[in-house]
């Protein structure tokens, strides 16, 4: 399989490439694109990836599908392109950034900028068809997230996985909690931020922990 990754990535997913599952995702995508409006664009299909190196990984946030409405989806969870209005999710993610941290809410909400600087932004499935959200569950993708999620928590050590809502939070089951620092809380959604995802003090208890283990902390 020609699968455009970044390389340190291609390599840590090595085992994934040329399973069934895998063959069948590819053959799924390919025809979904070729049939109608998907999101992300194909090119920004891997680029939480791209973005964040495999050993460059110092945090995990987990979304669960990328946006369905045009010119929204970048590939990074939770991510909108520049100078697309927030999200719901988002807003409340900037807001819960300035009560925790005092950073005051960006103009962008591209946040490319939190990945280059070691923030692995993974949805559980990595593409969608237009205005349908959840589309492409149940084809594969969720298995190969699952697979880099592993090979983050069995390779390497001191990541932080923050994990929003009971979707993230029983797909991060399996991560030793002794190697790695597990945050949960609520969603951010308009539903729950307010049944405790205000106030979790995810940020700046990410970047204690990453200091403490001799990493220099995320600028929000």
């Amino acid at each position: 399989m020609n699968v455009r990754i970044e390389p340190s990535w291609h390599q840590a997913l090595a085992a994934e490439w040329d399973k069934p599952y895998f063959e069948q995702l590819t053959d799924f995508v390919r025809r979904q694109y070729a049939a109608g409006q998907v999101f992300p664009p194909g090119r920004q299909i891997f680029a939480a990836f791209d973005t964040t190196p495999f050993n460059e990984v110092k945090v995990v946030i987990l979304g669960q599908d990328p946006y369905h409405g045009p010119g929204q989806a970048n590939g990074l969870c939770f991510s909108v392109n520049e100078g697309v209005p927030y999200p719901p999710s988002l807003l409340n993610i900037f807001k819960e950034v300035q009560a925790d941290t005092g950073a005051p809410i960006p103009a962008s909400g591209d946040l490319s900028r939190w990945a280059r600087q070691g923030v692995l932004l993974l949805n559980a499935t990595l593409t969608v068809q237009a205005h349908r959200a959840g589309s492409h569950q149940g084809h594969g993708w969720e298995q190969f997230t699952d697979a880099a999620i592993r090979a983050l928590a069995e390779h390497r050590e001191h990541l932080v996985f923050i994990l929003w809502g009971a979707f993230a939070i029983k797909k991060g089951a399996f991560i030793d909690r002794e190697r790695h620092l597990v945050l949960t809380s609520p969603h951010p959604s308009p539903l729950s931020a307010h049944r405790g995802f205000f106030g979790n003090h995810h940020f700046t208890r990410a970047n204690a922990y990453l200091q403490q283990h001799g990493l220099p902390p995320i600028v929000w």
